[in-house]
């Protein structure tokens, strides 16, 4: 099967977790370098902070869980302000080619990464509704 033809895939992973070879091309999409995590242990391949929650907005999130849904509603705002970083990531999925968010939060089902793959997967359905 053509790798055009495929199923675009966007992970999400923890940064701290070991890194594996379907990992695909590896972004980290927070602010904040992870605590104690060296550059060559965390195998990234792209540190797009520019992309991650505002300053204000994550300090209000908090990681607090009863806040996701909100965090959720005002951060996707914020990406509709960052079309040319949202192109970047839409571009490699687009050739075929899987990526991974990256994210240090302990929560891996409340953070900005789940939102960023969420709105990146959102956007890839206008672009090709047969497709996802």
């Amino acid at each position: 099967m053509s790798r055009y033809l495929e199923r675009p895939r966007i992970r999400v992973k923890r940064v701290y977790d070991e890194p594996t070879p379907d990992d695909g091309y590896r972004v980290l999409v927070d602010r904040l370098w992870p605590r104690g995590l060296s550059r060559d242990r965390a195998r990234i391949d792209l540190w797009l902070r520019e992309i991650a929650p505002s300053s204000e907005l994550r300090t209000w999130f908090a990681h607090k869980a009863e806040r996701f849904g909100e965090f959720r509603r005002r951060y996707m705002e914020e990406l509709r302000e960052k079309e040319r970083l949202v192109q970047l990531l839409l571009s490699r999925v687009e050739v075929g080619e899987t990526i991974t968010l990256l994210y240090s939060a302990r929560d891996p089902e409340h953070n900005n990464a789940v939102v960023l793959r969420d709105y990146l997967e959102e956007r890839l359905k206008q672009l090709w509704p047969s497709r996802i």
